[in-house]
């Protein structure tokens, strides 16, 4: 089975539902015959990569909603992420562009470690407070996850990957994507928002039941949004 996770690095429940979806998925019978694809998605693809604008600001400017209540939307974040082993420091994000962080993810997947390097980037933004488009920043991160530092540099000096990241950008307006994360299951279900991790792995069970094992399921119930990132 094929799950595609679109999911942006600046989108704190993308955070929480790579951590919420994996422990499902660990817990999963046949774990070792499902592949995992990550997928590109920017929530502002227009962003410039420094931003004189903090990031209780520009999410009320955003949702048009005020700063208090911003702020409580962000308490709430926190509190979820604190729930699966997260530290968000929202005072620290740095508001970035983060389509190259997008590139050097995809040449993670070349060398078999994106999901390491989502995360690494994940935590980086949300919780270290690194700007994710600047290179050296980049670098340092690829470099820690044991990517080919040679590679990178050249990746990052020149346009490498944009292609692969244009056309998964792409595949989501076309799949109708709008919020992240959001998780497609052989292009036929899917799953949006940071779910709970029982209702992931019930979801994986019984989506597996219905691909592969008609005979004994049931019609997989509704799938519902939870919490996720719109733009």
């Amino acid at each position: 089975m094929k799950i595609e996770i679109w999911s942006d690095f600046a989108c704190p429940f993308c955070y929480i539902g790579k951590i919420r979806f994996e422990k499902a998925l660990s817990r999963f019978e046949h774990k070792n015959q499902v592949h995992v694809v990550y997928k590109s998605f920017q929530l502002d693809p227009q962003a410039p990569k420094v931003m004189n604008i903090n990031a209780l600001q520009a999410h009320a400017k955003q949702k048009k909603i005020t700063l208090e209540q911003a702020k409580s939307q962000f308490e709430r974040a926190t509190n979820m992420g604190k729930s699966v082993g997260l530290d968000f420091q929202f005072e620290s994000i740095q508001l970035t562009n983060t389509y190259d962080a997008h590139r050097v993810a995809k040449w993670a997947n070349i060398e078999g470690k994106e999901s390491v390097m989502t995360q690494r980037l994940m935590k980086a933004y949300f919780t270290d407070g690194l700007n994710l488009s600047d290179p050296s920043v980049l670098q340092a991160l690829s470099r820690e996850v044991g990517l080919d530092q040679v590679h990178i540099k050249e990746l990052l000096e020149s346009t490498q990957l944009s292609d692969v990241v244009d056309h998964q950008l792409q595949e989501a307006i076309q799949l109708g994507i709008e919020g992240v994360p959001s998780y497609i299951f052989n292009r036929t279900y899917a799953i949006n928002g940071a779910q709970e991790e029982e209702y992931f792995l019930a979801a994986i069970e019984e989506i597996w039941e219905e691909l592969y094992e008609p005979s004994i399921s049931s019609q997989p119930t509704d799938m519902c949004d939870g919490d996720s990132c719109k733009r």
